[in-house]
């Protein structure tokens, strides 16, 4: 048995001996053949498509790239030139897809050999990254730098952004010394490396000489990406009375603001695109930008731009014609810098805060003039403000009883054949009394007509408690249905106060409404007779111009505008064809009677051109055509803003509506005078004169 055995297991390992060189002779075998069919694969490419290959590596991506064209222009009413462009040559650079900053830093370098530029706003941090730049530098820098700055606690090497960072960190420590043409090219290595892919920003675009186009035209070879161009700045030829009403426009490196970063992108604009920032130059943003121009660009496997060609040269921007005419600007504004001077003189604008007037034609909309004085009481300095007319608010005092007279005939507690009341004051408990500036006593009783004529406080709170439904006791006691705030506004929300008035400007705000209850939940009676008289909710100007337009034009509530029309521009920069021209909009029309409406006009006429002493608006009684109009005064407080927890001092605030000539009105008025320390001067008045006299001798009416 045993040898029976040792023979199976001697003929056992002999086949296994046998077995294993066969199995690796034929992975070996398997391998090779393998092994020769990638490289016959290969051949076969080489051979056969190795010319296609070497065609698709030397192939060229094409792509759209866009340029900026000139800004539209924006002209008054007389097609005089108020915002133009004034062009300028200028030295570009496109950036390509794969630049490195080393070839940056060669063709800075290159290029101050022809150019100077300013070295402005360079941080630490910008030198350091143009001294990093230079081949061999960083490699140079790392070697010195400790193994801490390398190598993090583990003595893992750090990443290349973090090393980097430390590269930047030692070379600040150590201090950074450029000379002034090193400073200029780390400004240009800055313009450079900030630039988008395939975007194009400019080197230099002011004071660029004769002498540096030449020189950077003929070495543009040895400067890749470098170019010719021009570049645009806004020019103002008839002044900057109405800046602030046209607004800015941002600078390429602001570009685009960030608030509206997403949808301007989303529009096709670039992040350093050039766009209106503020007002007008935002308002008409698609209009005054025009169309880009288009450029095909071959850009090759190194991603360098082997070719350009314009297939667009792009439409400028389209123009702006204004309904304001700047000659009467100017006046309006000269005429307003003469009289608040005059009230400065005087001594009564300790605690002003400037002055301001509009004046528009109440039976378009279309804004006349608009202009403006900001006045820093804390310097004394004044800036113009013309934008005030629109995003300031003031409580404008007796200015607004014409619409109070028409909200209650509206309402019914009076009528045109029946509206003479008691003029008593109001007593009410705690306060001081309410009455009007007269003395108590001079009017027992007066109509509509004769409130207005004498600007009575007392009649417009009688209207107030009439429509309230008032039970009143004098010393002791007066009750009002809940509703009365919301009554009163309801109606001066019809003339547009309190209201936007929808303007084509952007930034504009609304009036200010006062609270209605105190801290106990209890109606503010005493505030809603203030607010009759207008002494409690505040007003922008052109909420005032647009109400008196109301009145004016027999009571169609126009929507103000400053844009007449939207024209082309040709070619050859010409004035081209008319887009669009602004048609008047009518927001509502006030639902009083023509009948009521007389009433209203009749005692602003009469506030002009009445006898008796109280009678408020005489300095307007010589203008002719005849005019009519309304005053205002209102008690206010300047808070200053250095100091805000000191009381508040009392101050006057005057304003004035008005509109002429009274038969046939073609332009309409508001002004105010907020903060002064005296009523005495009537500034509004004789500013108001002054604009008339100058409007219509302007428009030829006698």
């Amino acid at each position: 048995m045993r040898r029976i055995l040792d023979i199976i297991k001697k003929r056992t390992g002999s086949q296994a001996r046998s077995t294993i060189p066969f199995r690796l002779n034929l992975l070996f075998f398997i391998v090779f053949v393998l092994f020769a069919m990638l490289v016959g694969q290969l051949a076969y490419l080489q051979i056969v498509y190795g010319g296609k290959f070497q065609a698709e590596v030397d192939r060229t991506d094409k792509t759209e790239m866009t340029g900026s064209v000139p800004r539209g222009m924006i002209y008054d009413s007389k097609g005089r030139l108020l915002v133009g462009n004034s062009t300028e040559n200028a030295i570009t650079y496109t950036k390509s897809g794969s630049v490195k900053s080393s070839d940056i830093y060669q063709i800075v370098n290159r290029l101050t050999k022809y150019l100077t530029v300013e070295t402005t706003n360079l941080s630490s941090r910008d030198k350091a990254d143009y001294i990093l730049a230079e081949p061999g530098m960083s490699t140079k820098v790392t070697k010195q730098m400790p193994k801490s700055y390398r190598v993090d606690s583990n003595g893992d090497a750090l990443t290349a952004n973090k090393i980097y960072a430390n590269e930047v960190k030692y070379i600040e420590k150590q201090g950074i010394h450029l000379n002034d043409k090193d400073l200029q090219r780390a400004t240009l290595f800055k313009k450079m490396s900030s630039a988008y892919s395939l975007s194009t920003v400019f080197l230099k675009d002011k004071d660029l000489t004769a002498r540096e186009i030449a020189e950077v035209s003929e070495h543009l070879t040895e400067l890749p990406g470098v170019s010719i161009g021009s570049n645009w700045e806004r020019e103002y030829p008839q002044g900057k009375s109405i800046e602030s009403i046209i607004g800015g426009v941002s600078t390429e490196q602001q570009g685009i603001p960030d608030s509206e970063l997403n949808t301007m992108l989303a529009s096709g604009y670039s992040r350093n695109d050039r766009v209106g920032t503020s007002y007008l130059e935002k308002s008409y943003e698609s209009i005054l930008s025009g169309t880009k121009s288009i450029r095909d660009v071959q850009v090759g496997s190194n991603n360098q731009i082997k070719k350009s060609k314009v297939v667009y040269k792009g439409q400028k921007g389209g123009n702006l014609n204004l309904t304001i005419d700047s000659k009467f600007q100017k006046q309006v504004q000269s005429a307003l810098e003469e009289q608040y001077s005059a009230a400065k003189s005087a001594g009564i604008t300790q605690y002003s805060d400037g002055a301001y007037v509009v004046a528009m034609n109440p039976k378009t909309g279309a804004v006349l003039a608009m202009a403006g004085i900001h006045n820093n009481p804390q310097t004394g300095k004044t800036t113009e403000d013309a934008l005030g007319v629109i995003n300031r608010t003031f409580v404008m005092g007796s200015a607004v009883k014409g619409a109070t007279v028409l909200g209650a005939m509206m309402d019914g507690v009076i009528s045109p054949s029946n509206n003479t009341l008691a003029d008593n004051p109001i007593y009410l408990p705690g306060t001081p009394v309410k009455k009007s500036v007269y003395p108590i006593g001079t009017f027992s009783s007066l109509s509509a007509v004769q409130a207005l004529q004498f600007s009575s406080n007392e009649y417009m709170m009688a209207l107030a408690m009439k429509e309230a439904n008032a039970k009143y006791t004098p010393h002791s006691y007066i009750h009002m249905d809940s509703d009365i705030f919301s009554k009163l506004r309801g109606y001066f929300n019809q003339f547009g106060l309190g209201v936007k008035t929808g303007i084509d400007i952007s930034g504009e705000t609304t009036g200010i409404e006062g609270a209605t209850t105190n801290s106990d939940g209890a109606l503010k009676t005493g505030s809603a007779l203030d607010l009759s008289y207008g002494n409690y909710d505040a007003y922008t100007l052109i909420e005032m111009a647009q109400y008196i337009s109301t009145i004016a034009n027999g009571g169609y509530r126009m929507k103000p505008y400053v844009v007449q029309s939207i024209q082309k521009t040709e070619n050859d920069g010409t004035k081209g064809a008319l887009t669009s021209v602004t048609k008047p909009s009518i927001l509502n029309k006030v639902g009083f009677t023509q009948d009521e409406l007389n009433v209203v006009r009749k005692g602003m006429y009469a506030a002009v051109h009445g006898s008796g002493y109280w009678t408020t608006a005489t300095r307007l009684a010589d203008i002719s055509p005849s005019v009519a109009a309304k005053t205002g005064t209102a008690q206010s407080f300047y808070y200053n803003p250095e100091n805000p927890s000191t009381d508040p001092p009392e101050t006057i605030t005057t304003s004035l509506v008005t509109f002429g000539p009274y038969e046939d009105p073609n332009i309409a008025m508001a002004i105010v005078f907020p903060n002064l320390t005296s009523e005495k001067g009537s500034y509004a008045q004789l500013l108001a004169k002054q604009i008339y006299t100058d409007y219509f001798k302007l428009t030829g009416q006698k």
